[in-house]
């Protein structure tokens, strides 16, 4: 599970098959006290709720193309949940 924060929102030119209705979003990554960690990324939102300046977790790799409908669709990140409290030590 990984941290970010969305900073904004991406409208594709073309939409793969399998990814029509599903929002794009610009993530911040994090760490795990909350600061900016890394360069932003593009993540498909499997939730459907989130929103700029929303704290969500998400996941890379193999795990974010099997949260979409249909399964494995070409992606790289997709959001998992929203966070509502970070407590940090």
């Amino acid at each position: 599970m990984l941290l970010g924060k969305v900073i904004g929102t991406l409208t594709p030119c073309v939409v793969y098959t399998g990814l029509e209705g599903v929002p794009m979003l610009w993530i911040q990554p994090l760490d795990k006290q909350g600061q900016p960690k890394g360069e932003p990324l593009v993540a498909c939102d499997g939730t459907r709720m989130a929103g700029p300046e929303e704290l969500v977790y998400y996941e890379g790799g193999r795990e974010a193309a099997m949260l979409l409908e249909p399964w494995f669709v070409p992606v790289d990140h997709a959001i998992v949940g929203i966070v509502d409290e970070l407590h940090a030590e």
